[in-house]
């Protein structure tokens, strides 16, 4: 850490029992010991996926990602036009390599060309025996809500007759109790990182979150429990030169996030679908609503995709985050060729500009470590954001 920056050395063995998850994902312990069981798992390729219908099925959901660093991608460039993002052809080139053989199912979502792409591409070169795509509207009508509420019932409808066998009522309220735990946690994490030298980094908090993706949700929340209990029993403190909020594209890298704070940043928050955006909201329980119905309001409802429009509920809840955690600058890390990300930036910098919170634009590849040329712009946006705060 750069001159500034107060840490100590306080050990957190339940972060070291989730970054081991993260080291061994995909060929990880548990999996493997899920699978031998008799288990089945499916893997998921967007956050409009409900979970809690395939974890009401007895099945586990994991998340689809690529490889931990950027790499090269020869292999699902084969397969992929090379203007698809690295990220579509990082999935599918791990996928090809054997990496994701023990899934049971896939479920996608037309959520963008180059996930919609990967998703066609799995189901038409490997052997999982599952596959489902949910259509996925762009706006938040009443009228789109009916129609992705539909989407949810023809896929819980799907995986049924697979399975041979219901998913009852009971245990959809079950696995939504269960997530919505684990949401609540996890923003209790997220709340640590508001007061000016918080125990825990943005990069510890994004291995968590991968973590999250990656192993049952019953071990997840006891050992984020447990992490939360080691952090507030611990004397830990970082207290970085600037406060910084990292938006834009998928991004599973903590190191991308730690190169950030080894130049003289913290970051504190984050607009990320494998962040704030897969935690942000609960399912609503009202005792009125159907329950498929208000999980499906839930996921098209969350913290907005950049796909969705219009993007002022993006762009304000972006804001209000920037302000309720004291960000002094944000940092927009685009995979090249993620076109809603991309298209979009212009206005929210505008947007971001009018509340006084400057913005860094970063074209990346999925897997970047934030070395080179983009630790060096990095480094010039801290200095001009503590300059500013003179």
């Amino acid at each position: 850490m750069r001159e500034g920056t107060q840490t100590s050395k306080t050990r957190l063995p339940a972060l070291e029992r989730l970054r081991e998850i993260n080291r061994a994902f995909p060929d990880a312990e548990q999996l493997r010991e899920l699978k031998r069981s008799g288990g089945r798992i499916f893997g998921w390729l967007c956050t409009y996926t409900p979970e809690e219908v395939i974890h009401a099925a007895g099945i586990l959901p994991v998340r689809i990602v690529g490889y931990p660093q950027e790499t090269d991608l020869d292999d699902g460039t084969a397969y992929l036009y090379v203007n698809s993002c690295s990220f579509s052809r990082s999935c599918f080139q791990l996928a090809i390599r054997g990496q994701y053989d023990f899934l049971d199912g896939v479920v996608g979502g037309s959520t963008c060309d180059g996930v919609r792409r990967l998703f066609d591409l799995w189901r038409h070169y490997m052997d999982t025996p599952f596959y489902h795509v949910l259509n996925i509207p762009r706006k938040y009508t009443e009228k789109a809500h009916r129609l992705y509420y539909d989407e949810v019932l023809k896929f819980k409808a799907h995986l049924e007759d697979w399975l041979g066998q219901g998913i009852s009522d009971d245990s959809l309220l079950d696995s939504v109790h269960l997530y919505n735990e684990s949401r609540r946690l996890l923003r209790e994490l997220y709340d640590l990182r508001r007061v000016d030298a918080p125990a825990v980094t943005g990069a510890e908090t994004l291995e968590v979150m991968n973590a999250s993706f990656r192993m049952p949700k019953e071990t997840f929340n006891q050992w984020l429990q447990e992490l939360l209990s080691e952090i507030k029993l611990s004397v830990r403190a970082h207290a970085n030169r600037v406060r910084v909020m990292v938006v834009g594209s998928v991004l599973t890298n903590a190191d991308f996030i730690r190169s950030i704070e080894e130049v003289g940043g913290l970051v504190v928050a984050d607009e990320l679908c494998t962040g704030t955006r897969y935690w942000g909201d609960p399912v609503v329980l009202d005792g009125k609503t159907p329950l498929l119905e208000a999980i499906s309001r839930r996921y098209l409802g969350n913290f907005p995709c950049a796909r969705m429009y219009p993007s002022d509920e993006r762009f304000n809840r972006i804001i209000q985050t920037a302000h309720d955690f004291r960000v002094d600058g944000v940092i927009s890390q685009n995979i090249r060729y993620c076109v809603p990300y991309c298209h979009d930036l212009p206005l929210l910098t505008q947007r971001l500009k009018a509340e006084g919170k400057p913005t860094l634009a970063l074209d990346v590849e999925y897997g970047t470590a934030g070395s080179g040329q983009i630790r060096t712009r990095v480094q010039a946006f801290l200095e001009m954001l503590e300059a500013r705060k003179r």
